[in-house]
């Protein structure tokens, strides 16, 4: 209940839900309720009248938070992020599957993802459709890890089970792309510890079942070579890359996201600075399209290549990148630190110059 209290302000501001419920009437009763990592709590009730027409307000969350409107057993789930003001139609008796949400792009997204998993519901679809649904996602997750679209979607269950399984290698890291976004730009968000705490107790989990020998979780390790290309063609190996160059930036990114102007500018700033004195930059794309990247590429000074398997490349699991952006300083072939907090990133690479 505190942490309910924590995302729903008691401000005088209040957010609305209204709508039309077809085949109700005046005795059909609709219950709001917001989530608390998981746990459902009662915010208001209300009785559609006998045309089905509906309106429920709450106060407006302080964070963007997750609500759902339940008839019987039936819910239809949506987020909030302030003043929102949404409708939803409906139709009994098919109340959570039949319906339609306006007035915010997050529950837009909200919904395409819960009639999208309505498909898989029962052991209906074949696996390499749920992993491609995925694959989706994941790219839409990564490039927004620190949203509340992303932090729904990371707790999606189908048939009793988590759409992205902390058990499971690739999906342990979109988990700890959200829960390192949230930790770095939500540190005060309620959930945040609790994605935090996921995502260790899934690593510690997945540790006592396998013991990879060539993960690189520490600061200082060997270097994992890495073989792509640029926007020409050109295939350039991380190995030799950093044979050549006394300090290398080794960049994980995604250039269809809204960062990652600001994060090139950043790494602009340190290449001109440093790169006299023997640094240079070798820049992962990993986005699903690779127009955005060779666009960008061509404007680059340093090195900038394309991975066209995306967040499920072997390179991200090697390098356990678990959020957008993470780099890496290496110096004399050896991997000296890690850095998954941009804006400490020029002071941790004047250590190395």
């Amino acid at each position: 209940m505190i942490a309910v209290m924590a995302l729903t302000a008691c401000n005088g501001n209040k957010f609305h839900v209204d709508g039309v419920v077809e085949g109700a009437n005046d005795s059909t009763t609709l219950i709001l309720e917001q989530s608390s990592n998981g746990e459902w709590f009662i915010l208001d009730t209300v009785r559609v009248d006998n045309s089905g027409k509906f309106s429920v307000s709450a106060e407006a969350p302080e964070v963007p938070s997750i609500y759902q409107l339940r008839y019987g057993d039936q819910v239809i789930c949506f987020p909030i992020d302030s003043l929102d003001h949404l409708t939803i139609n409906s139709k009994l008796p098919h109340f959570a599957t039949d319906y339609t949400i306006a007035g915010s792009d997050h529950a837009l997204q909200v919904m395409a993802i819960d009639k999208e998993a309505m498909k898989f519901a029962g052991g209906k679809g074949t696996d390499a459709e749920l992993q491609a649904w995925k694959d989706q996602l994941a790219h839409q997750i990564v490039a927004d890890p620190s949203g509340i679209v992303a932090y729904y979607t990371i707790n999606k269950y189908i048939n009793g089970k988590p759409l992205f399984d902390p058990l499971n290698d690739n999906d342990l890291r979109i988990i700890g792309a959200v829960a390192n976004s949230f930790n770095s730009f939500r540190p005060d968000d309620p959930r945040t510890d609790y994605l935090v705490n996921l995502l260790l107790d899934g690593q510690r989990r997945r540790r006592s079942l396998t013991a990879p020998t060539d993960t690189v979780y520490a600061d200082v390790a060997s270097i994992i070579d890495i073989k792509l290309q640029d926007y020409n063609g050109k295939e350039y190996s991380l190995t030799k890359v950093a044979a050549d160059n006394r300090v290398v930036l080794l960049d994980f990114t995604i250039y269809q996201t809204e960062y990652s102007p600001q994060i090139n500018k950043l790494l602009n700033d340190i290449y001109q600075s440093y790169h006299s004195r023997g640094l240079t930059i070798y820049q992962v794309s990993l986005d699903q399209d690779n127009v955005a990247w060779r666009q960008a590429a061509q404007n680059l000074p340093w090195i900038t290549v394309f991975d066209p398997r995306s967040v499920n490349s072997q390179y991200v699991g090697a390098y356990n990148v678990t959020g957008m952006p993470t780099t890496f300083i290496i110096r004399n072939g050896e991997i000296v630190e890690r850095v998954e907090d941009i804006t400490r990133l020029k002071a941790a690479v004047a250590k190395y110059m």
